[in-house]
């Protein structure tokens, strides 16, 4: 069953209760957009009242967790949805990519050792914490080698992260009293780089559609001045990575694209119950305290994020061509109230989380390859 089958209907699904307007409203904006280059119908939100039992191809806003959840919103695997599903929830968090302190430290359920080891060269140095008592010797193993950054592992674009330069500095974090409710839902300690180039790596399976995908993301300002995500120039090709290698590409994009791969493996084989149509990845580049050059995978997003505007929009063109070979396409977030670019698409215009103005929109460009 793909979303070509007529009978589904394209739904939205807002997963978080308390979700801001933006997350909601750009979430009804793709559904509505993807529905219209597949040509199917728009069911607006999900209302379980109305498409309980429905053939429907989901859009939910978070991977979906746990085989109760995906039952009661009818979904069977990937062709029924563009995103993921795991068993457990820290699987779809940064935790995954790195290791424990040691096999007596605290692991949540579900927990696989062998994902650690399959990924061990391509992320950065780090380990996962999952209890306050873990955090301290953990932290004492990673600054040897200087500051790290700490990673609450459900806070997304950014937020909530800080860079640790001694064992004074991790004691007054460790001394809030917000701490050990951070550290028991999780939190990654990674080696702390600058100059840092951010490359998204992925792949979209949307009925018999695949593409893959690489580029660079970028950080902008809220309207508090912290640095969040603010955007992504993407290389879309049709089909699948062998495909995007084939094209002329630098040498640090194709190490990103390899390790991406090695992390996306990594997943299928450590963890059996999980499946996603949405693969996204992100890997840092850059130097770490010795002014050595490191890349590593960061994190996965087996949902809708913030790339998922230009996806669609590189959907769109190779419908509309089917002999293209490639597209570029950008994603951008700006929280300053502008009028709309020429050419571009906007996705949403209206009040954010923490700022009282964000516009989000698309541009399509050739590839000149």
């Amino acid at each position: 069953m793909t979303p070509t089958n007529r009978k589904k209907l394209v739904v939205a699904h807002s997963t978080r209760a308390s979700a801001p307007q933006h997350e909601i409203e750009t979430n009804r904006a793709l559904a509505r957009w993807l529905a219209q280059i597949l040509g199917l119908k728009f069911g607006g939100s999900y209302d379980a009242d109305v498409h309980a039992g429905r053939e429907l191809y989901l859009l939910p806003t978070q991977t979906l967790v746990g085989p109760a959840q995906a039952h009661e919103l009818n979904i069977n695997g990937p062709e029924d949805l563009w995103g993921g599903y795991v068993d457990h929830d820290f699987i779809c968090t940064k935790a995954i990519s790195h290791g424990l302190l040691s096999p007596e430290a605290k692991a949540p359920e579900g927990w696989s050792p062998v994902f650690c080891e399959r990924v061990r060269e391509v992320v950065l140095d780090g380990l996962s914490v999952f209890a306050l008592q873990d955090a301290r010797p953990a932290a004492i193993r990673l600054l040897y080698s200087g500051p790290i950054r700490m990673k609450p592992v459900h806070d997304c674009a950014g937020r909530g992260q800080e860079v640790i330069h001694s064992l004074d500095e991790l004691d007054t974090i460790l001394a809030r009293p917000e701490a050990a409710s951070v550290f028991e839902e999780g939190v990654v300690l990674e080696q702390d780089l600058h100059d840092v180039v951010t490359h998204s790596v992925g792949q979209s399976f949307i009925g018999d559609h695949i593409f893959s995908y690489c580029g660079e993301q970028y950080l902008t300002q809220d309207g508090h001045g912290e640095e969040v995500y603010g955007g992504s120039n993407l290389l879309v090709v049709p089909g699948y990575y062998e495909d995007l290698l084939k094209l002329a590409l630098p040498a640090d994009v194709r190490e990103a694209i390899e390790q991406a791969q090695v992390f996306d493996n990594a997943a299928d084989e450590a963890y059996p119950g999980f499946y996603a149509s949405r693969r996204n990845y992100d890997i840092a580049q850059g130097l770490d305290s010795n002014g050595q050059r490191r890349s590593g995978v960061l994190e996965q997003s087996w949902r809708m994020g913030g790339a998922s505007s230009a996806e669609v929009a590189a959907l769109q063109s190779f419908i509309n061509n089917p002999g293209l070979k490639a597209i570029r396409v950008s994603s951008v977030e700006t929280y300053v109230d502008q009028a709309l670019p020429a050419d571009a698409i906007e996705v949403y215009r209206g009040p954010a989380e923490n700022s009282d103005f964000l516009l989000k929109y698309v541009t399509v460009k050739t590839y000149d390859g």
